[in-house]
């Protein structure tokens, strides 16, 4: 590379930070829940960079909470281990033989693997899951389906422990019942109401789709509440992305300021939603 190009890229870089200021300074010890899934978690180089602007947000004074997924890699898992599955209405039955594989594929290969990645690029991570300090306790979601619970009571303490001593919240998608059982729970809705229950500034929902797409196909970046029910009730919003607006609009009536749907394959999509004019994404208010 030519020393007049180097040039340029180095000043496009300081002045890429100078215009940073201001949205380092509004997210000065703010709480910020994202939910990590998709392509990214089986990409080593979508991982390490999704690490590094976890820990850079740290770095600057944000508060990052990680919740994950891992629908595939259970998946794979069951497939190994000749587990079949029952279907009720598409979804799958979590029977105990189940429950054992979800828990230890995300509790054990999924989350620490997201731990790892955070360490190494120098943050402090800590992996749990809602079981943990009785975090996220859950009543069942439908009876058929089994071990399959949703958010009932949620105690965050643990969390802001966990933000007091600089560590870095990575949540496996796994609650507690009133008996003792472990639920699973779907990711989205877990970091909804985590973000809820921390009264967030920021759910940041990554997907493998660029945000919510309007009649005409093209990305809307900000839309309301109200906007979000009208363009599910006439179809717009359809298929995959209703689970993700209904997370959204509930995190929003629980206390979240803002909720982000975003492209997670996006390189550094974190940084341009929080730190830059453009954003990413659709951005939905109340």
């Amino acid at each position: 590379m030519k020393k007049q190009d180097m040039d340029r890229d180095w000043i496009t870089t300081a002045r890429t930070l100078s215009e940073a200021l201001p949205y380092l300074q509004r997210y000065d010890d703010a709480i910020v829940v994202i939910k990590f899934g998709g392509h990214a978690m089986g990409d080593d180089t979508a991982m390490d960079t999704f690490a590094r602007d976890i820990v850079l947000m740290r770095q600057v004074g944000v508060n990052p909470v990680i919740v994950h997924g891992g629908g595939p890699m259970i998946n794979d898992m069951l497939a190994k281990l000749d587990i079949k599955s029952d279907f009720v209405n598409g979804k799958r039955v979590t029977d105990e033989a189940t429950m054992e594989v979800v828990e230890m594929v995300l509790s054990g290969r999924v989350n620490k693997r997201i731990v790892q990645a955070i360490n190494a690029q120098g943050g402090r991570a800590v992996g749990l899951s809602g079981k943990d300090a009785n975090l996220v306790m859950c009543d069942p979601a439908d009876p058929q389906l089994g071990l399959v619970g949703v958010p009932s009571r949620i105690d965050p303490g643990i969390l802001h422990t966990l933000f007091r001593d600089d560590a870095i919240p990575v949540i496996a998608p796994l609650g507690a019942g009133e008996n003792g059982e472990t639920f699973n729970i779907n990711g989205d809705t877990m970091a909804g109401a985590i973000a809820a229950a921390l009264k967030a500034d920021r759910l940041l929902l990554l997907t493998d789709v660029d945000g919510v797409r309007d009649a005409s196909g093209s990305v809307v970046t900000a839309l309301s509440a109200d906007q979000i029910r009208a363009m599910t009730a006439d179809g717009t919003i359809a298929g995959g992305m209703i689970p993700k607006t209904e997370t959204a609009l509930a995190a929003i009536e629980g206390g979240v300021r803002a909720v982000v749907i975003l492209d997670g394959r996006a390189p550094n999509a974190t940084l341009l939603e929080l730190f830059t004019e453009h954003g990413a994404g659709s951005m939905i208010r109340a």
